[in-house]
Parts: structure tokens; sequence; C-alpha cells
């Protein structure tokens, strides 16, 4: 049963159970919000309204995807690829999410590779890339 702390995010739920999946027996905790430490830094490689380059810690990064799931609802995550440092320490992760932007209807299909460090059975340090030109086209789609 899905804890019920998390429910307001329940939009981005794709991409968490994709994360914790990719990471496996590397980290503790059932719900992506478990798995990282209490002074997480996820850095962003790009520019995405209303996202912080740098958010540190759990909480922030908390407040940061509840204005996420505000405005884009996910269906799905996919074609993931995951690379393992031989110490698991380091996984880097390769994989698409598909959702809709709730403001316009539009179609939100993205690609993303994301560098995570642990420490501790948690997310320590997340480096994000995404293909920014998918989020521009589907934040700017013209409404008919």
């Amino acid at each position: 049963m899905p804890n019920p702390k998390y429910a307001a995010y329940e939009g981005a739920d794709p991409y968490f159970n994709l994360v914790r999946g990719a990471l496996g027996d590397l980290v503790d905790g059932e719900h992506f919000f478990d798995i990282v430490a209490d002074d997480l830094v996820y850095e962003v490689r790009y520019d995405f309204p209303g996202w912080h380059r740098v958010v540190r810690g759990r909480a922030d990064l908390m407040a940061q995807f509840r204005g996420y799931v505000d405005g884009i609802a996910l269906q799905s995550a996919d074609r993931l690829i995951t690379h393992k440092t031989d110490d698991g320490r380091f996984v880097v992760i390769e994989y698409e999410v598909h959702g809709e932007i709730l403001a316009t209807d539009a179609k939100y299909n993205n690609r993303f590779c994301s560098i995570i460090r642990i420490e501790n059975r948690k997310i320590a340090h997340w480096r994000d890339y995404m293909d920014s030109l998918a989020a521009w086209n589907a934040l700017t789609v013209q409404q008919v």
C-alpha cells in the first residue's frame, strides 16, 4: 500500500518508482523520498521554470517536487538503462518520462540522464541532465 504521506506527489510516481527500482538494494527505503539523504544535494544542469538549479536537503526537494506535480502529471517512465560502478557508490541512469502539462493538456515526453552518488545507503548527490528542447516544446505549446 502506498505511503499516504506522499499522496500529494502521486503525479510523479512513475519517476519515483523507476528510480527506486533502478537503485535496488543499494539504498534503504521504499519511496523515493525515503532513499534520499536529509542533506542531499540535487543539481539540475538546465533551466526549468520554477525549479532551482541546486536544491539542498530532502525537505527542499520535496517542496520542489510539490511544484512539479502541480504542473505536470506523469503517466509513465521507461527506457531505463542503469550503469553501476563496481563499488556501488555511483549509479548513472538514463530514462524517459511521459505525461501531460496540466495547464494546457500538452503531451510531455522527455529524456534524462542522472548521475547519482550514494552514501550510507541513501542518495547523497544527484546531477540531472535532460532534453531541454522537449521540455520547452511542451511548456510553450499553443492552446487551440
